[in-house]
């Protein structure tokens, strides 16, 4: 379709970005390993096509997509805001999750300025009206996503309102440093002491889990193996330390996230959709990671998780660096 526009962002290194302005997507992101071969780091539909199909909404995989306006689940689709409840969408058991029904992923944006030379840059817009999908206030939002010289992928959000509300916004890419196969033998590590405790639905239950001792534990950089994980680690605010970086010894491709957020989101699923053309061969189980940098999943109910609310005059940002190198 026509409308589906694809800007491409180079860096002298020859690596690739793609930003597709449906959902503000990373499509794509092409680097060399460390033979030298030029290879698909975002596991994603090859063609953009499939991003309009019922199946990708159903599915609600948001592969490489921006999400919003509030990343994660909110319980039972209610929050309440200046003593007024508002309902949302239950998308899944229990719970509104990623935006609901039609969330950003699932938005056409706008394309705005796009630089190119060093350190190519796109910026795409989107208004997302007062109560679309239940949020309160007009929401405008923006992302810049630019390249960098040195292959880093840097992610800039930022979200104002004419009415108060809640922003949670993140950056879904799913990665696999092999460029194909399976994400099994990928290093992870997560400086992060404590995971949000969850129910059987996937819903925090207000309370902290400590890791030590715990198989989850990923302080020390271990190898993912054939574990699936969908958990919100709660970062240690160390300054110097790199909140997640994940290896492939294979490739040689070593990504290091960072965010000004509190916790991370490291959802890695057993299986992807199989009625989709991916970039490049992915494996049946474990395909690929999701390393999500966010606000706590459901804070607008918990008094003792981060604020998510929003005020007019404010200016929410979410800036997540990607940075790659190989070795």
């Amino acid at each position: 379709p026509s409308d589906l526009k694809i800007t491409e962002l180079k860096n002298s290194n020859n690596s690739v970005l793609q930003i597709l302005n449906y959902g503000a997507t990373i499509f794509n992101f092409k680097m060399r390993n460390k033979h030298g071969n030029l290879i698909s780091l975002i596991v994603g539909p090859n063609d953009a096509a499939e991003y309009l199909k019922d199946s990708y909404k159903e599915d609600n995989k948001c592969f490489g997509a921006t999400i919003g306006r509030f990343a994660g689940r909110i319980s039972k689709g209610k929050f309440s805001l200046e003593g007024k409840d508002y309902d949302l969408h239950e998308n899944i058991t229990g719970a509104n999750l990623h935006g609901g029904k039609s969330g950003f992923q699932t938005r056409l944006w706008e394309i705005g300025e796009v630089t190119s030379g060093e350190d190519p840059s796109v910026m795409l817009t989107y208004i997302s009206e007062d109560m679309e999908e239940g949020f309160p206030g007009r929401l405008k939002v923006e992302v810049t996503y630019t390249l960098t010289e040195d292959d880093k992928i840097l992610v800039s959000y930022k979200a104002r309102t004419d009415k108060t509300t809640i922003v949670n916004l993140t950056n879904h890419s799913y990665f696999n440093l092999n460029g194909g196969g399976s994400v099994s033998d990928h290093f992870l590590q997560v400086n992060a002491s404590k995971i949000l405790e969850l129910d059987e639905n996937n819903l925090p239950t207000g309370n902290l889990t400590k890791l030590k001792e715990n198989a989850k534990d990923y302080r020390q950089s271990k190898i993912l193996g054939n574990r699936e994980l969908d958990d919100v680690f709660v970062l240690d605010v160390m300054e110097e330390e790199v909140p997640a970086q994940l290896f492939a010894p294979l490739t040689g491709i070593k990504l290091r996230v960072s965010s000004n957020q509190p916790v991370i989101v490291v959802y890695s699923p057993e299986s992807l959709p199989e009625n989709v053309q991916y970039h490049s061969e992915i494996d049946e189980s474990f395909p690929a990671v999701a390393i999500e940098a966010q606000n706590y999943p459901d804070a607008p109910n918990f008094r003792n998780f981060p604020s998510s609310i929003l005020e007019p005059g404010e200016v929410y940002e979410n800036n997540i660096v990607f940075a790659f190198s190989v070795k």
